[in-house]
């Protein structure tokens, strides 16, 4: 088994690109809501971590307001994403913490921060990993910093752009050196994708999969 990439980053998201079809980039210019839902996708699904949301915002009528709101109303307005408990915990933490920095709740300033520098500041936060930190810079920002999730650490590893031994952690760095920064959306989108609809954790479907032909993980001749 090769473990060695055979792909040229440009050629790999074009491939992708074609076999998926993906929407362009909407830039939310909202960081702190998507600081917000990042925190409440984490160990579920985008549909559930949606509907927390939503009933989060409609629920509440400011981000001081959920500062200030025993934590069983934030509980049960985030319950359909899961963990509530814990995650009420959490998010009003991490609100106080933004508000004593940034008394009026902005983070529009990360926008002209030195990327390094903004992803330092975000992850300084309580519960801020480099996965969420790149959610908000690139999601809300439109910074070049590269979300890595299980999906986007499975699939790197399996076309040999990374070794199997980083964590996904670890592998946001790794990945940006090697990802031009106008192309680091696609990649992020791309590689999701392919994780959860051909790339499985168990059972990938190689025989659909477009980039087969130089999968380094498996030795096959294709015609």
């Amino acid at each position: 088994m090769n473990n060695e990439s055979c792909y040229n980053i440009s050629d790999l998201l074009t491939t992708l690109d074609r076999y998926y079809n993906l929407a362009p980039q909407q830039i939310s210019n909202a960081p702190l809501f998507e600081l917000v839902l990042t925190l409440l996708s984490q160990h579920t699904s985008d549909h559930n971590s949606g509907r927390a949301m939503n009933q989060l915002i409609n629920r509440f009528n400011s981000w001081e307001e959920i500062i200030n709101a025993p934590l069983q109303n934030i509980e049960n307005a985030i319950r359909p994403g899961g963990l509530a408990p814990t995650k009420s915990k959490r998010l009003q933490k991490l609100l106080i913490e933004v508000k004593k920095r940034q008394p009026n709740l902005n983070l529009d300033f990360l926008k002209d921060m030195p990327l390094t520098e903004a992803k330092e500041w975000l992850t300084s936060l309580p519960g801020v990993g480099p996965k969420t930190a790149a959610c908000v810079l690139l999601f809300a920002l439109n910074r070049p910093a590269l979300p890595v999730d299980t999906h986007v650490g499975r699939v790197s590893k399996r076309l040999g752009l990374a070794s199997n031994k980083l964590s996904n952690d670890d592998l946001h760095d790794v990945l940006e050196k090697k990802v031009k920064p106008e192309q680091i959306y696609l990649f992020h989108m791309s590689l999701i994708q392919h994780g959860r609809r051909v790339c499985h954790s168990r059972k990938p479907e190689c025989p659909r999969c477009p980039l087969l032909k130089n999968c380094p993980q498996i030795d096959v001749s294709i015609d």
